[in-house]
Formats: C-alpha cells, structure tokens, sequence
C-alpha cells in the first residue's frame, strides 16, 4: 500500500516538481471522496460499503484534518506516549503536518534548512538514507541467501550421498521417491509447519528475533546434515531445516518493508527474489569447490559433507549481525512500545522530523488496521465469502502454484542430475549448473525496472508461453544422438534459455503480487497461505522428480512442466487482473468484480494481441473491468478497425 508521505517523485536523480500547498478549504470534503467508490454504487451491500470506506481510510486516513489540526495531533501523540523533549514534541507536530497534507512541506516556515534539504533528497535521491538502514537491506540480502543456499547445495552434494546411503539405483523405484523424499524434507515442513510458525515467531520475538531463531535453527540444520550417515537421518535433519526455511521467508521481507521509508518499499521486496537468486549460484559454487575434496582421517564423503555444511556460513553471519540493527517500529507499535519504536526509526531517517512523520502515519494506519478487523466475520472465512479477497486469493494461488509447476525447481535441484544424464561428467555437470545459476541471478535484475513498467500480467503472459517453448525444446534434445555436441550443447542451451525468461518473470512477480493483492486487514494470512502453497508445490517437484524421470524420460518429464506453462498462461489470461500502479481503493475496484468479466476481459485481451499485433489490424485494445462498471466483450466488438478520423467501422 501506498503511503501518504513521501509518494511524489520524478525519480531517483531528478528534481521533483513541487507540489501547490493545499489551503484550509481544500480539506472541506475529502471525507466525502473517501466514500464516493461505495456511493457511486448502489448495488453494494451494507458490509461491502463498510469495507470500501475502511479501504479508503487507509488509503487517506488523515485526508480530513487541516494542517493545525494534525499538528495538534503530533503534540497529542507525545503527550500520550510519554514523548516530553522540547525536541520531540516539535518533530512530531511538524512531522504530523507533513504526514496528513501528502508530503507538500514547502509552507512550513518553521523547518530547518538541514530537514528542507533531506526532504527534498527523498524525492530525487532515494537511495540517499543512513547507514543503518543499509545494514538491514544487508541482514535481508543475507537471509535471502541463505535461503538459495539452503535450496541448492544439495544438487550437488545428492550424486555423492546416494551412493554411499544406498539409494543410487537409476533402475530402483524405491530409490528415486527416497532420493526424492530427502531432497523434499525441507520444503514438506515449511508447507505444513514452518509457514505457519511465522506469526506466532513474530508476536513472541519480533522481525529481529524471528530473523535469528531462524538463522540459527537453518546453521544448526546445515551444520546437522554433514554428519549423516542414513537417508533416513538425513531426511530428518533436513525436515528441521525447514523450520528456519519457513519463518524467515514470510519475515524478512516483512522486516525490509517495514523499517524502509515509503520510495524504497517496492525495490526492498524485490531484493528477497534477487539475493535468492544470489544464494542459488552461490550454492552451485560451493558445490563444485568442494567437488574434489579428498577423504580425511576416515571421514567418508567429506566433500558432500562440507557441501551441505557450507550454506550455515552466511546465517551465522546474520545471526551475528542482525542485533546490531534496530528492530522494526511498526513491531514495537504492536507491542504499544512507542518510545522505543521512536529511537528505532530515528535510527533509520536522518533526521527527527522524517522519523516522527513516519512513525506517525505507522500509528495512524495501525489504529485503522484495528478497526477495520472487526469488520464482522472470521477472517478465514472472508477469504471465501467476499469476493474481492476471494479473487485476490485465487489470483495469488495460481502465480505461487505456478511459480513451483514452471519447473525452475527441477531444475535449480537436480541440474546437475541433468547435465549429467545428458553426457556431462560430473565435474562439467556442477560448471554447467552454476551457469544456470548465474543466469537466474543475473536476468533477475532487470526485473526492477520491467516489474513497474511492464507490468506483473503482462510479464507472466510474455514468459508464460517462451518457458514453455524452450523446456519443449531441451526435453526433445535428449532424442538427439548422446555422444554429439549438439546433443550436450541443445540440453544446456535450453536450461539456460528457460532461465533467462523465468528470472523477470515467474522469478519476482508472485511474492510481489502476493503482497500487494490482499488488503491490509488480512494480509498476514493471505502471505502465510502464500508462501505455504509455493512451498507445499515446490515439495512435491523435489519429491517427484526422480520417479517422473525414470518413469517418463527426460523428454516426457520436461514436457509435463511444458504443459503446465500452457495452462499458467491461460490462467493469468482469464483470472489475473493488473495491479501495476495501482493504489488500495484502485485494488478493491480492481478485484471486486464477478469472475464472469475477468474472463470475458481475458478473452477480449487475446484477441486483441491476436489482432493488433498478428494480424496487424488497428483495434482499440479492451478495458479493464472494475467494480464500478462491470464491462461485457464479445468478438465482434473487435471485429471494428479504427478509420484514420477516429471513428469506427467494420
């Protein structure tokens, strides 16, 4: 969700346009804007205008108040709060003011040339923030890597311990679903367990602790997993895994968000894909560092063992580090620990009126929060019964579902199985693997620029279709003759082809979209399902993986997740609205509509891409439908060319 303060910019490097001050008049009837999207239908129900309003509250909650009454508001807040400094008591009166009249401060004549400056810095240079806000984009970058380290190392460490553990058969039913089983242990506990622990973690230990109980439970589980000697032990060690796998994906981007100012929200959820990413490839190199590491003392397997251990290294890190960091001050407003939510976020903005506004409008929005959840029914209920969270929900199950089932997975934990089945050795096999791992981490990037311009439906509808052709095209290479290099050389090219187009795509739209689709009352619950479903998904491709290539070939199991980016595509054609750009109110409209015109808009849209940029007839493209006006399409409507005077004809 949008915020008030601080969300006009021209851009990171460009002067902002300055904004007209409103007067004391303007603030007349913003109440009654905040209630128009109900009034303007009269088919909503009582609930549903109760809903539409709370929406619009959050979106503009202090929309209403003049500039001297907000200020009151700031001195009331440290009254309240047991804020007497002189100090502070000015930089939330001031902070309130800026908070509630949309970041314009240019008619404030009481702030500072040092507080004008760092304002006016928000808006063209958003990237210019104090360091200790950079140490938690650190924490989270190195938590993301953990996680891709959690999830990779095993792709090369499996070749070496199923041998020794005695499920290496390739001809073995029983020894693919158990290799299978091992390499899914995490990923089972996260999807029935360790998502669920998050909001209890967060509530007992706050974004820092959860972040360290994590860490510490993912080092503990890595440092566990070199001294296996069972499959059976070795799926129970990486079962506990998941234990830290689950709480800290749900958290840590909620951590980055929360202590980020309003400019740097969006590219902060984005660093969680990118240094997964990160963690990815660097799982690969440790895999093939270790390779060649020779037996010691007796120890059998060391390298796969050092392998397993060595994703324990950046947790420590973290667990090291991440108390040096202030906890995030929207924690501390749940716990009514204002004070220290105050020095917290003073911690993270360079001046005391940036901290006091922002602290602020946090409190606002949180006291909001609070009566909007008792807006009647359970909240689990309301994922079903309201049909604005029922298609949010919908929406964000099918990219999380889809993420796991475009394959990525069976291929980020078993390419070196891959490569090796394609000819490779083994040594070439790990390269080959980091290649891939390198192209994921690198085409991810340009995801910070074509996630806002683009948008989230158009990615997925591009990349959809191009995923699909090139698994098609590696499963079909393995008919080539082994023993060629274009036999070797179509496997790989494919993989990494593949990887190129899920990086910007699949990669970081569904826990982006998954963020931003619910509303704020029951987004916690809406994420932790979230992250549940892409993690109960993601087990079942580990777990299967081997049995569907030895039942089906490689060319049949590249083609089942082939398939499935065919039916990914038809899915966000007919079910996934846009949410580019789009604020709070604009989402309710955006998702509450019958699903009956999400479809015909779906259909609309292909055959207006069809049309326009196949045939290369001149078509008006369709319009989103809304709750406002519910929109039909039919075929014919674009069977009509534009005439070069603006009219239409058929």
């Amino acid at each position: 969700m949008a915020s008030n303060a601080g969300d006009a910019s021209n851009g990171a490097g460009e002067k902002a346009e300055k904004v007209p001050p409103r007067k004391v008049s303007d603030y007349s009837n913003v109440s009654q804007v905040e209630n128009k999207a109900s009034k303007e239908n009269p088919l909503l129900d009582e609930e549903q205008r109760r809903r539409l309003e709370a929406s619009a509250k959050l979106e503009n909650p202090l929309g209403d108040l003049t500039p001297e009454q907000l200020g009151q508001r700031g001195v009331e807040f440290c009254a309240k709060h047991g804020l007497t400094d002189e100090a502070d008591i000015r930089a939330f009166r001031l902070g309130a003011m800026i908070a509630g009249d949309m970041n314009r401060y240019d008619t404030i004549d009481e702030l500072t040339p040092r507080e004008r400056e760092v304002l006016d810095r928000e808006l063209t240079h958003k990237w210019s923030n104090p360091k200790m806000l950079y140490a938690v984009i650190v924490i989270c970058s190195l938590c993301a890597a953990v996680q891709g380290m959690d999830e990779t190392v095993v792709n090369g460490a499996q070749g070496l311990y199923k041998e020794q553990f005695g499920i290496g058969d390739p001809e073995s039913q029983r020894d693919s679903w158990l290799l299978g089983l091992v390499n899914a242990a995490p990923y089972i506990c996260c999807a029935f367990a360790g998502c669920w622990l998050t909001e209890p973690m967060n509530k007992v230990f706050g974004r820092r602790g959860t972040v360290f109980v994590s860490c510490f439970i993912s080092a503990a589980a890595c440092f566990w997993q070199g001294f296996t000697n069972t499959w059976w032990h070795m799926f129970i060690a990486r079962f506990a895994l998941g234990f830290g796998i689950g709480p800290k994906s749900a958290t840590t981007p909620i951590f980055a968000a929360e202590c980020s100012p309003p400019k740097l929200r969006g590219a902060l959820v984005m660093q969680w894909q990118m240094w997964t990413a990160f963690g990815i490839m660097l799982g690969y190199v440790m895999d093939l560092a270790f390779f060649e590491v020779p037996d010691l003392s007796g120890i059998i397997g060391l390298n796969w063992r050092l392998m397993m251990g060595s994703a324990l290294i950046p947790a420590v890190l973290v667990c090291a580090m991440v108390y040096f960091t202030p906890e995030s001050p929207r924690w501390y407003l749940t716990k009514n620990r204002h004070v220290d939510a105050y020095k917290s976020i003073s911690q993270l903005r360079f001046e005391k009126v940036q901290a006091a506004r922002d602290l602020f409008y946090m409190d606002t929005l949180l006291q909001i929060e609070k009566e909007t959840m008792n807006l009647g029914k359970s909240k689990i209920k309301e994922f079903l019964t309201i049909r604005r969270n029922r298609n949010a929900m919908l929406a964000s199950e099918i990219v999380m579902f889809m993420q796991q089932f475009s394959g990525v997975n069976a291929i980020a934990y078993y390419s070196t199985e891959i490569f090796i089945d394609s000819g490779f050795s083994t040594q070439s096999a790990l390269v080959a693997s980091l290649g891939f791992g390198i192209v994921n981490f690198l085409f991810a990037l340009p995801a910070f620029y074509t996630i806002d311009t683009f948008g989230r439906r158009n990615l997925l509808l591009t990349t959809f279709p191009l995923m699909s052709i090139f698994l098609f095209f590696t499963g079909f290479s393995f008919w080539i003759p082994e023993g060629t290099t274009a036999h070797i050389g179509c496997i790989a090219l494919g993989i990494y082809m593949f990887g190129v187009v899920y990086s910007p795509g699949e990669g970081p739209v569904p826990f982006t979209y998954s963020a931003e689709a619910y509303p704020l009352y029951i987004r916690p619950i809406g994420m932790s399902l979230a992250t549940a479903t892409t993690w109960l998904f993601n087990s079942v491709i580990s777990l299967t993986w081997p049995a569907m290539v030895q039942a089906w070939t490689a060319q049949g199991a590249f083609s089942w997740y082939a398939a499935w980016n065919i039916i990914g595509f038809v899915l966000v054609l007919l079910f996934l609205p846009e949410t580019k750009e789009k604020t709070l109110e604009e989402l309710d409209a955006v998702f509450d509509v019958p699903i009956r015109s999400l479809v015909r808009y779906g259909v609309a849209q292909f055959f207006y891409f069809w049309g326009h940029y196949i045939l290369r007839r001149d078509i008006a493209p369709p319009k989103a439908p809304s709750a406002a006006h519910a929109v039909e399409y039919s075929e014919h409507q674009f069977g009509k060319e534009k005439t070069h005077d603006g009219t239409n004809r058929v």
